[in-house]
């Protein structure tokens, strides 16, 4: 049996829990002393790329290689300047009332947040924090409008201070509040290494490749280094040098996505590695995972909104798909990215069941079976944008032809050909994506070709309206009606509805809040 199969609805009874006696202590902490090996560690980068560019180089230098490493050798000091800096007069408090941080020397920063205010409080390690057991405890006070007091940030405290911080944190927020207590496991998934046949199914890995490449040069080229002076690039070329150019594109791609797959599995394990969702004490959803730099996200069920299934090509023509909570309180839009998944790329039925349990109102909540179809209108828009990339991509090789040769535009008419097809069926795909409806308290909606992604969302957490239309949708009649809230994304939109839809949908979902700005036409009778 999978080991999330034991999990439960935790509502099984209700206690008041109040902090000890030393939860609250008024003597000032300090960072661990083993920060200062954390930042003197820094140093080893320039010594590293030193020795590099020996090896690369055969053992030869000039002044450029001294001048760059010496710059980058004089930024590392600087830094660990900073940080040491920071060792030496970073102090913290926590009293019965608000969480204080003092920081800075000559530039000093005190802040401080009321314990009641905390959203959320994470622990993160990266691997040279965990060689030296510390890591970094974060507190979010979910405020919107200062971005500095918004996250306070204790980097470089042992795990056993940040893992009681935390608890005495939570055990005052909620002190005198009646609060749910999770069964005995609490567990509601744990990583099943199966699911790393997943991990190479993503588009980024391949980017990564030619970041990495890009990178790479760019570094050589700074050390007055050319990459095609290397001895390997000229045993390829020696190798590969008389091979057709058709045959050597399609070799350099086959290698290209090779090397995507191992980045995008590699990736997949360093951020999945260990993986667990846990419902704990005080209604607290807390995700664990990280090989290298280890993670804990906490979400508090009382500010889950709702839940988004995402479901990108081609993990979804192998069933799977990943689950990311709708909450509030999780940072700005990179934080919000960084924090919001529940789940790894898993298979579907998985996710589904992991959404069935985090947000206990009956299977399907995140289901698009079920939802209602949106007009044809959106499926003429679809058609003919998919009509016009294949033009415009086709258009490329053609317009080239015209100066470079023949062969491009030979080139440039079979790319049209074989993309006419191909685009207009992810139309198609787009199309039957498009949906919408309310499922009790929860306004859901479908859209996506490339990444399908269905999200559920509380209508109570729905605080305003947005509605919008291009020229070519107000030539089709169509609308698109975005739902603001102050979780997640801040905007979940529904695309593609005729007016009259819209305007029925958001009056049905929250009555009241777009009758204000309807401006209805006057009576004749």
């Amino acid at each position: 049996m999978h080991p999330g199969r034991a999990g439960r609805r935790h509502m099984s009874s209700e206690t008041t829990v109040r902090p000890s006696s030393h939860a609250a202590g008024r003597d000032w902490g300090r960072l661990n002393g083993r920060l200062l090996l954390v930042n003197l560690s820094i140093l080893a980068a320039p010594v590293a790329m030193f020795l590099v560019s020996l090896a690369v180089t055969g053992g030869e230098t000039n002044l450029q290689v001294i001048i760059t490493l010496g710059s980058l050798f004089l930024t590392f000091l600087v830094i660990s300047g900073i940080g040491l800096m920071r060792l030496f007069t970073t102090r913290y408090r926590l009293t019965e009332d608000r969480f204080e941080l003092h920081t800075g020397l000559l530039f000093r920063s005190e802040r401080s947040v009321p314990i009641g205010r905390i959203r959320g409080v994470d622990l993160t390690a990266n691997p040279v924090h965990r060689i030296f057991g510390l890591t970094t405890l974060r507190i979010d006070s979910g405020d919107q409008s200062d971005a500095a007091a918004r996250r306070l940030a204790l980097d470089g405290i042992t795990k056993t201070e940040a893992l009681e911080l935390r608890r005495q944190i939570i055990a005052l927020r909620d002190a005198g509040r009646a609060r749910p207590v999770a069964d005995s496991d609490g567990v509601l998934s744990r990583l099943d290494w199966s699911w790393l046949r997943y991990g190479p199914l993503t588009v980024w890995g391949v980017g990564g490749v030619f970041i990495a490449a890009a990178s790479a040069y760019r570094t050589l080229s700074e050390l007055q280094v050319n990459p095609l002076d290397l001895g390997v690039v000229k045993d390829l070329e020696d190798r590969f040098g008389t091979i057709p150019l058709w045959y050597g594109i399609l070799l350099a791609a086959v290698v290209i996505v090779v090397l995507g797959m191992i980045g995008s599995t590699a990736t997949y394990i360093e951020n999945w590695a260990g993986y667990e969702l846990r419902r704990e004490d005080g209604g607290i959803l807390r995700i664990r995972r990280g090989l290298l730099a280890t993670r804990s996200v906490s979400i508090e069920e009382r500010h889950l909104r709702g839940l988004e299934l995402v479901e990108p090509v081609p993990l979804r023509w192998a069933k799977g798909a990943k689950l990311n909570a709708v909450a509030s309180g999780l940072g700005n839009q990179e934080d919000n990215r960084r924090r919001r998944g529940l789940t790894p790329p898993t298979p579907r039925d998985e996710a589904m069941r992991v959404a069935a349990q985090a947000l206990p109102t009956g299977p399907g909540l995140v289901e698009r079976k079920g939802l209602l179809a949106h007009p044809k209108a959106a499926l003429r828009r679809r058609i003919n944008r998919a009509l016009m990339w294949s033009v415009l991509i086709a258009a490329v090789p053609v317009g080239l032809g015209l100066w470079l040769g023949r062969w491009l535009v030979i080139t440039g008419v079979v790319t049209g050909v074989v993309l006419v097809p191909v685009l207009v069926a992810f139309a198609f795909s787009a199309y039957h994506s498009l949906g919408h409806g309310l499922r009790g308290r929860y306004l859901a909606a479908c859209s996506g070709a490339f990444a399908r992604r269905t999200v559920a969302l509380q209508r109570d957490g729905i605080i305003g309206w947005k509605l919008s239309r291009t020229p070519f949708q107000r030539r089709a009649g169509l609308i698109t009606l975005g739902a603001t809230t102050a979780a997640g994304d801040g905007v979940y939109r529904v695309h593609d509805l005729t007016e009259g839809q819209g305007i029925a949908l958001a009056e049905t979902a929250v009555p009241g809040l777009l009758a204000p700005f309807i401006e209805r036409a006057p009576d004749r009778g």
